[in-house]
């Protein structure tokens, strides 16, 4: 009998151990939790729809270029590229075409160089200065001295599209991609996706496609 009580007591003591410990783990989650920010942890740069971030960075002519200091635009077309990429070469005249075009319009493009010069010697800040010139560049040749840009854009290639509507002084995705359909030849293009957004938003519409894949070369990282 002595036995059957301490087993019966065993067993009560149980289920309220067993009852009162969630209970005590989901207060302790609580008070962890209260007041943190509940932000997607897996979230990588910038979706359409969001703001932009603010930069300001070197140019190939050794002036900073900030977004913010743009005047009497509408936005701007932000395009991630480089030297050596062929992707990104390949795009070359079509972006020059692009500036020369929508500039006008009020959205300049600005290029920006995401590549570190260690892993990648041909984009070096000083071969950059040496393609703008050979090119003609029009339009700002910006280095992401220390990588700090393009991870908070989330730019992956090069070449990699960021288009931005300007409201109210501040800067809104539009559309985020690749520039067209086919990177070898301007000739056979059939989907201009950004002058399409471009044209959109001209026109006060909305951009019917506003993501598609960017195609071009990865982005080459510090490994130290």
């Amino acid at each position: 009998m002595k036995y059957f009580k301490l087993l019966v007591l065993a067993l009560v003591a149980g289920s309220i151990f067993s009852c009162s410990t969630p209970q005590k783990k989901e207060e302790a989650d609580q008070k962890v939790t209260k007041g943190m920010p509940l932000t997607p942890a897996t979230k990588v740069g910038l979706s359409v729809g969001d703001e932009a971030v603010a930069f300001s960075l070197k140019n190939v002519d050794e002036q900073m270029i900030a977004l913010n200091d743009l005047k009497d635009n509408k936005g701007a077309i932000v395009i991630f590229t480089c030297n050596h990429c062929p992707y990104a070469v390949a795009y070359e005249d079509r972006i020059l075409a692009i500036d020369k075009k929508y500039k006008a319009l009020g959205y300049p493009v600005i290029a920006i160089n995401p590549n570190d010069p260690a892993e990648q010697p041909d984009d070096s800040f000083d071969k950059m200065k040496v393609r703008a010139k050979e090119k003609g560049f029009t339009f700002p040749y910006l280095f992401d001295e220390g990588q700090k840009v393009y991870p908070a854009y989330g730019a992956t290639k090069t070449p990699h599209v960021f288009l931005l509507e300007k409201e109210n002084e501040k800067y809104f995705v539009r559309y985020i991609g690749a520039i067209d359909d086919n990177y070898k030849s301007a000739d056979d293009v059939k989907v201009t996706y950004l002058e399409n957004a471009l044209n959109a938003l001209l026109e006060n519409k909305e951009v019917t496609e506003t993501t598609t894949k960017a195609v071009g070369c990865s982005i080459k990282t510090s490994k130290g």
